[in-house]
């Protein structure tokens, strides 16, 4: 091959992986309605059902559940069959969940619509994408995967005040149907053009310590590497779900609701806030991982996050804080889904990297639990929500430090062998 051949090839990779990325950046924002724009539809959902809130709130739950207990067979489907079939198939599942859902008179009816076509279609769109970024951008794997991830989020912001306005003016079961229609067909046809990279694909080396050889499922969790990721990932999830679910009780319970600051009431602005940080995070300390490491960027993020809840603990008595602080503490959270499945990557290497991603994705179902109704259970039981932020400070401090003392060391031995 000519150099002027070989340079057109190169540009030729460069620009499909990056159209790659914008693709699978707008099927993660397709799916991020059903968990981020869930709180819509409570209200209108228990007055046409009937039912209790916690009975509601159970549709949640099986969503989130799904997308995360399921993942591990959702990688090995699409490393097997392919990611645009099963990538596109997801969103229209996804997009089928909100569909169904608005014909329903039932509680059992919401959870086998909402609750499960979303959690399986969510959790397909996910992993997948997440698994195809790793393998296209080997040498910017963090940055990659922090964009994607961040599109999760974001792509909320798109659809939350036209879906909220739409339930004011047309009801919710039409707002279902027209966004549900509208967003699987956009995420499925975007899914439809993404391909895996070939062998004809040179993609650029790897800026960071990676495996070449790709470790297949079984054999990875033989590995004390991946306990120890999943450990430090359930870990960081817990503590990041319980603020996320909790925000709004122990605002309360703070005093913060009810005050103004920047002239907006203090917990909306806190939310919009935190939404934006927690996107933003992602690609940023993904981008930063790829030039200072995996291991050393972990330990800035998750110890900054220890210092981050501490601060915003100790100043619950000053609204303004409160809410900045609170802005910190998601930017300190949300890079775990770039820095955790890029350093699985390098790790393990990128042959089965869906499905072996898919297996250390349980950690945020894992997180989910523990961070939701037990920590609520621990404020019940002491009155308090001190001693769950005790419990969250801690692991995020004792994540950070794992990072250096133990995953740095053990991934430098693995790859030397």
């Amino acid at each position: 091959m000519t150099t002027v051949n070989g340079v057109a090839s190169a540009q030729s990779v460069t620009a499909t992986r990056w159209t790659q990325l914008v693709l699978g950046l707008i099927a993660m924002m397709s799916i991020s309605s059903p968990q981020y724009g869930w709180a819509f539809f409570t209200k209108p959902l228990q007055d046409s059902l009937g039912v209790h809130l916690s009975a509601l709130q159970v549709t949640f739950t099986i969503l989130i559940v799904l997308q995360t207990f399921l993942s591990p067979l959702q990688g090995y489907l699409i490393d097997k069959f392919g990611a645009r079939l099963l990538i596109s198939s997801g969103c229209l599942l996804s997009g089928l969940g909100w569909i169904t859902a608005s014909y329903v008179t039932t509680l059992a009816g919401l959870y086998l619509t909402y609750g499960l076509f979303c959690g399986i279609g969510t959790g397909i769109v996910y992993v997948g994408v997440v698994g195809l970024m790793v393998r296209w951008f080997p040498d910017r794997r963090g940055f990659a995967t922090g964009v994607v991830a961040a599109g999760y989020g974001f792509g909320a912001l798109l659809t939350n005040t036209p879906i909220y306005d739409m339930i004011n003016a047309s009801g919710y079961r039409q707002t279902l149907v027209v966004f549900g229609i509208i967003l699987g067909l956009v995420g499925a046809a975007a899914a439809l053009a993404l391909r895996l990279p070939t062998a004809d694909d040179v993609l650029p080396q790897p800026a960071v310590q990676v495996s070449r050889a790709g470790t297949p499922p079984d054999q990875m969790l033989r590995s004390n590497v991946f306990w120890l990721m999943f450990v430090m990932m359930t870990m960081m999830s817990t503590g990041g779900l319980m603020v996320i679910s909790q925000f709004g009780a122990f605002s309360r319970d703070f005093g913060v609701t009810s005050v103004t600051v920047f002239g907006m009431a203090a917990l909306p602005l806190a939310l919009n806030i935190d939404r934006i940080t927690n996107g933003l995070t992602r690609p940023f300390f993904g981008w930063v991982s790829d030039r200072i490491g995996r291991e050393n960027t972990m330990a800035i993020a998750f110890l900054m996050e220890a210092a981050a809840v501490t601060l915003m603990v100790l100043s619950r008595d000053n609204a303004m804080l409160f809410v900045l602080l609170s802005g910190v503490v998601f930017f300190g959270w949300g890079e775990i889904f770039s820095l955790f499945p890029s350093t699985l990557t390098d790790t393990f290497g990128a042959e089965h990297a869906t499905t072996n991603y898919g297996l250390l994705y349980i950690a945020q179902g894992v997180g989910s639990i523990l961070g939701g109704p037990l920590a609520a259970l621990l404020r019940e039981q002491t009155g308090s929500w001190l001693p769950v932020f005790a419990i969250v400070i801690a692991l995020d401090a004792l994540t950070g430090i794992l990072a250096l003392v133990a995953l740095k060391p053990m991934r430098r031995a693995r790859a030397t062998r």
